[in-house]
This record gives structure tokens, C-alpha cells and sequence, in this order.
């Protein structure tokens, strides 16, 4: 048995989902796959539903992962947004639950304090650092990629003792 573990990070979202997946191995981090899920605009909620279930455990079959680690939840004045959001993030957990892969919860400003050492910094901020910690060529885009990748790497930093 290797000990590499590999996260999948996820940024969940109705229009746009984004995924990240790092290896980590006694402290040093790779980055594997990154991109995002688009359901279709002019589809119904549950096909939309159905299309991040579908493709993330397309994701979840092809890169085996040990674990997700997934954006918490955020309370938006928008309750209907909040909701839909909530849904989506629901199908997501469900993917991984269903194929048998442990998912982690992170709020926003836990990855942000984890990743820039600021639980208030910016989105652009949070794509620096992970660009600079991925030694990446040029920053993950969109900012759904770098959440994710950020929340991939949020969780190998709460989990050190793994």
C-alpha cells in the first residue's frame, strides 16, 4: 500500500462545479486533474442534479480518490440561490457517499486562513497561493478551479497525520 493520498477537492455550484485533485505524499503535493462541471442552463433542476451526479462519479471512477473535500455551505441573503447551492452540494456528497469515499465539509474562511494564512482574503488572493503552491504555469482558472484546488489543499493541511 503507497502512501499517497488523493483528495478531490470540490467547489460546488449549480451553473459551475469546479474539481481539483492533488496527491499528497509525505508532504509533497501534486497536482493531477482539474476542470469543472457544467450542467446545462435550459435543463431542469433534476436533470441538472442528475448531470453533477452523473459526471462527478465519472470523476470519482476514474481518479479514485481516498477522500472529497467540499465547500461548506455559506448563508447568502439570497435564499433561493442558498438553496439551489445546497441541493447541489447534496447530489455531489451523495456521489462520493454512494461509492463508498469519505467527504470532508470546510467553510470559506477555514480554506482561505488555511491556504493565505488570511480568513478574509479575496478570491484572486486564494488563486495566487495555490498557483504558487502547485507551482502551476499560470494561475487555475476559473476561480471555481482554484476553490476547489484550494479546498483539496485546505484538507491535506487539517489532515497532516494522515
Amino acid at each position: 500500500m503507497s502512501n499517497i493520498q488523493r483528495i478531490i477537492g470540490v467547489d460546488p455550484g449549480l451553473n459551475t462545479t469546479g474539481f481539483g485533485i492533488i496527491d499528497e505524499k509525505k508532504g509533497q503535493i501534486s497536482l493531477i486533474a482539474y476542470g469543472t462541471i457544467k450542467p446545462p442552463n435550459k435543463e431542469s433542476l433534476p436533470n441538472r442534479l442528475e448531470y453533477l451526479n452523473s459526471h462527478m462519479k465519472e470523476l470519482l471512477k476514474k481518479f479514485d480518490p481516498i477522500a472529497m473535500a467540499i465547500e461548506d455551505t455559506f448563508h447568502s441573503i439570497n435564499v433561493k440561490s442558498t438553496l439551489l447551492l445546497g441541493q447541489a452540494r447534496g447530489v455531489l456528497l451523495l456521489a462520493a457517499a454512494s461509492m463508498g469515499i469519505p467527504s470532508a465539509s470546510y467553510a470559506p474562511r477555514k480554506v482561505k486562513q488555511s491556504i493565505t494564512g488570511n480568513g478574509a482574503a479575496d478570491k484572486k488572493q486564494l488563486q495566487y497561493m495555490v498557483q504558487q503552491i502547485l507551482k502551476m504555469d499560470k494561475p487555475p482558472s476559473p476561480l471555481d478551479v482554484s476553490d476547489a484546488l484550494a479546498i483539496a489543499l485546505c484538507h491535506v493541511n487539517q489532515n497532516k497525520y494522515l
